[in-house]
C-alpha cells in the first residue's frame, strides 16, 4: 500500500510531462505537414545535378577550387 503513494504521483507526473510534450510538439508545428516526409522517399538524393541545399554562394565558391594533388 505505502508504494501506491509514490507510483500514483510519478505517473500522474509522467503523464503530465508527455501531455507537455505533446502540445509543445503540436504548437511548434511538428505535425503541420505530413505529406512531405512521406513523399520524399521517392526523391534520389545522390544525383549529382541535385542543387537544392546549396546555397548559391558555397556553390559558386566550389566551383572555383581545384581539385586536391593526387598521391
Amino acid at each position: 500500500m505505502p508504494a501506491l503513494y509514490v507510483m500514483i504521483p510519478a505517473a500522474l507526473l509522467l503523464v503530465g510531462v508527455a501531455v507537455y510534450i505533446f502540445f509543445w510538439a503540436v504548437d511548434s508545428g511538428q505535425y503541420d505537414d505530413l505529406e512531405s516526409p512521406a513523399h520524399s522517399i521517392l526523391f534520389d538524393d545522390q544525383d549529382p545535378r541535385h542543387q537544392a541545399a546549396v546555397k548559391p554562394d558555397e556553390a559558386a565558391a566550389d566551383a572555383d577550387k581545384e581539385p586536391p594533388p593526387r598521391a
